[in-house]
């Protein structure tokens, strides 16, 4: 495209990233800031997303600034225009596709906007269309990104071993009201049974059954989660072992919460966003997944050198229309605690 060519051969171009999702999401986005920044290292990558997922956006150097939809969304659409002008961005690229940013990419007149050609929608506001799709796909959530930079890249295909090293993501260096609780002497590992609703659970009677597992000589255990997931699981997982875990539920800002996770060894979570960050974190990070597209592990395995993934080698059709899902339910608590001292 001869409109793209003269951007990209610019002394200095801007790229936006669209990504108004959760915090897993945005990490398996960030990869494409990265692999941009090494094609076009003159280029400048704004992020926008949602305030909710700032912090973990600010991990990654190679993003150099953010917009913050919550913020851009509650402005009237004149303010919302000059604000993109102000940006002087070059290329639009919507990861998370919304069909009102993509109308007002094209208000903006940002020269290029590039979207999925599965969307209608993007054949009236989007310039340079891919031709993919996520929904019957095999590939992860991060090489299904990675797809929208095709009018970008010379390489076309990146393998999941890439995408993970080419990531820069670093915590940062504060100090969080739990830090003293860390035991030098034992293997520091967070526990988090909840996934505000994100993702399929592995349930509070298996996490019981971990707990009392782990040798209280080798692990020194944190319970984390949002303070509403505190209430959920103070009877069943929290209070039963009082005198086992260190309960940090509703404790942690995001940053924080971060700034912790890259203090710990070891984390066993679902398919939430946590997990996402202690991978990237390059901590273990056992995966628990069900085997049910498109929630099961080739879509969203957390990307990391030090992950494990547990998911039961089954058809999980009978758990589709239903919350409970008792294929990944059916993962034992040994079976983790093999991940974790394998």
């Amino acid at each position: 495209m001869h409109v793209l060519g003269n951007i990209t051969n610019k002394e200095h171009f801007t790229i936006l990233l669209s990504r108004t999702d959760g915090i897993g999401d945005v990490i398996l986005t960030l990869p494409l800031a990265c692999i941009l920044k090494k094609e076009y290292p003159q280029c400048k990558i704004i992020f926008l997303g949602k305030t909710y997922t700032q912090q973990v956006v600010k991990c990654c150097s190679c993003v150099d600034s953010f917009m913050n939809w919550d913020i851009l969304s509650s402005l009237d659409q004149e303010s919302q225009i000059r604000e993109f002008f102000q940006r002087e961005i070059d290329i639009f690229i919507h990861v998370f596709a919304q069909k009102e940013i993509a109308r007002l990419a094209l208000k903006a007149n940002i020269p290029v906007r590039i979207g999925s050609s599965h969307r209608l929608y993007n054949f009236l506001y989007c310039n340079v269309r891919c031709n993919f799709s996520r929904l019957h796909s095999t590939l992860h959530e991060a090489q299904l990104n990675l797809k929208l930079l095709t009018p970008l890249l010379h390489k076309p295909n990146y393998s999941l071993e890439e995408i993970t090293d080419s990531l820069s993501f670093v915590a940062p260096n504060i100090t969080t009201l739990a830090d003293k609780l860390l035991n030098a002497e034992k293997t520091n590992i967070i526990l988090h049974p909840k996934s505000n609703k994100s993702a399929r659970e592995w349930g509070e009677k298996n996490f019981n059954n971990l707990i009392a597992l782990l040798p209280e000589d080798k692990y020194n255990i944190f319970i984390t989660g949002t303070k509403a997931e505190g209430d959920q699981i103070r009877e069943s997982i929290i209070n039963p072992n009082q005198t086992k875990v260190h309960d940090l539920t509703g404790l942690f800002s995001l940053e924080e919460m971060i700034a912790f996770i890259s203090k710990i060894d070891c984390l066993v979570a679902c398919s939430t966003g946590v997990l996402h960050i202690a991978a990237v974190l390059n901590k273990k990070a056992i995966g628990l997944y069900p085997p049910m597209r498109p929630m099961y592990p080739k879509r969203w395995a957390p990307l990391g050198k030090n992950t494990k993934v547990l998911c039961k080698n089954k058809r999980c059709k009978a758990c589709k229309h239903s919350n409970h899902c008792q294929c990944i339910e059916s993962i034992s608590p040994q079976e983790v605690l093999k991940a974790l001292e394998k």
